[in-house]
């Protein structure tokens, strides 16, 4: 079953361009705030790498949710968003000073850091300020997860974190400074998780660390375990929502939570995946000696993430309903990576038809460039129809 656009609207919108379905967006965030709401000491952020566009931020803090951020872009599109300072957590394997002063400026909520040289940067800089900076450490708890290998991030094979062995010593080392508070700790294994297992693993690694604290008399406030829930590229109308019942019964079943700590997660992908589409347009149906391509719009600058990950997207025809054909959908950029994908099903294709990739919601509009001197795509919402 395709998707449900307001077509006529659509022909009159310069193309390729982003459609965000408010109407989805806001039932995932009613149903976040409901599932997690169950349990009175977890708190949600969202993840904003996923999708900065400033509408859709609008809303997402309107629902409640506190910000994730990996820059001070981010920690600034957060704040003018009017994300309260205090629900902002900052993340991030290089952190440079201003972004740093910005964060201490602002008195956000947290740095979740991942070194002892940032450490040592954020207590200058905070001794600087005459100010406290909170700080949660991110650990690398060397967890696999089932998804993409770019996409792992708790492996000790990656950049992010501090190792599991270095974690009482700069606990020791944060409890030395005087413009350092340890709040927490911080934990993130990876991106487009399905597979409640690997969250489960995490759980269990965490408890590990914990009881090592508890021996040194040490209970940490707060518990951060980031995001990684994926959703359904392949079926985006059948399970529009995620499982977050699931997803939150998971950690509240296997995390041993001492009394008095908070939990935190950073959704981001599984909060604005599916609500987004990338309109574009047949240029041209091309017949290749042993295949047809249609050319249409947008290319890899538009949606990298098929050219990046070899990541798929439900493709949709939506202005027609003829029979269909096999199409290979590529982009009009220098590269040969430029293909959405390969011998995919499509209604009939003809010059001007208008194309749907589906579940764009989240790392597409962000990641969107100029390479080519390409013009970014801009993102419509489905209120603004």
């Amino acid at each position: 079953m395709k998707g449900t656009f307001p077509i006529e609207r659509f022909q009159s919108i310069r193309t390729p361009f982003y459609y965000y379905d408010t109407t989805l967006l806001r039932e995932t965030l009613d149903t976040i705030r409901r599932e997690a709401g169950r349990y009175a000491n977890f708190c949600v952020h969202y993840a904003v790498k996923a999708n900065a566009n400033p509408k859709v931020l609008r809303i997402i803090k309107e629902s409640g949710l506190g910000a994730d951020c990996v820059s001070g872009g981010e920690v600034r599109a957060a704040l003018q968003a009017g994300f309260p300072a205090n629900k902002v957590v900052y993340a991030g394997v290089g952190k440079s000073d201003w972004e740093i002063g910005l964060g201490l400026d602002n008195d956000i909520f947290c740095f979740n850091v991942e070194s002892v040289p940032e450490l040592e940067v954020i207590n200058s800089l905070a001794t600087a300020r005459g100010k406290v900076a909170r700080v949660a450490f991110r650990i690398n708890p060397n967890v696999g997860a089932h998804t993409h290998a770019n996409i792992t991030t708790g492996l000790a094979e990656n950049k992010f974190g501090i190792a599991m062995e270095d974690m009482d010593h700069v606990i020791d080392l944060a409890q030395s400074m005087e413009h350092v508070k340890f709040v927490g700790l911080h934990f993130h294994i990876g991106s487009q998780i399905l597979d409640m297992g690997d969250f489960v693993a995490l759980c269990n690694r965490v408890n590990e660390l914990q009881e090592r604290l508890v021996q040194r008399h040490i209970i940490v406030e707060h518990i951060n375990v980031g995001g990684g829930l994926g959703i359904d590229y392949q079926h985006p109308n059948r399970q529009a929502i995620p499982n977050f019942a699931e997803y939150f019964a998971t950690y509240h079943k296997h995390l041993k939570l001492h009394p008095g700590q908070t939990l935190h997660f950073e959704l981001g992908r599984a909060v604005v995946g599916q609500c987004g589409s990338l309109i574009t347009r047949v240029l041209y149906v091309k017949q290749g000696s042993h295949k047809q391509f249609a050319i249409v719009d947008a290319g890899m600058t538009d949606l990298i993430r098929p050219a990046l990950y070899q990541a798929y997207h439900k493709i949709e025809n939506i202005s027609s309903e003829a029979p269909t054909e096999a199409y290979d959908v590529v982009g009009p950029i220098c590269e040969s990576s430029d293909v959405f994908g390969k011998a995919i099903d499509l209604n009939r294709c003809q010059r001007g038809d208008l194309i749907a990739l589906r579940s764009a919601g989240a790392y597409g509009e962000i990641m969107a460039s100029g390479y080519n001197c390409r013009t970014l795509p801009i993102g419509y919402l489905s209120e603004e129809m």
